[in-house]
């Protein structure tokens, strides 16, 4: 089902981080997705009962290991 935001509030709905991008409707995989997608670092925000939910925790971070690995297990040290 597709995200049903008034245009207004997606005109000033911004990505909560650094770069405070636009945000669009959907995922890349889906636009029709109930999310909304950072144009600038990619994180997909969930829309819950037509409730963007914009926290940085609870984003989905764009896939960018180019084998599908997990990306925060390469943040941490060796030996940990």
């Amino acid at each position: 089902m597709a995200v049903t935001l008034d245009a207004q509030l997606l005109e000033v709905l911004a990505c909560p981080a650094a770069d405070h991008a636009p945000l669009r409707p959907g995922t890349p995989d889906d636009p029709d997705a109930d999310a909304l997608t950072c144009t600038s670092c990619g994180r997909v925000y969930e829309v819950r009962d037509g409730i963007p939910v914009l926290l940085l925790d609870e984003a989905d971070l764009p896939d960018t290991d180019s084998d599908g690995g997990d990306q925060r297990a390469k943040d941490e040290p060796d030996g940990a």
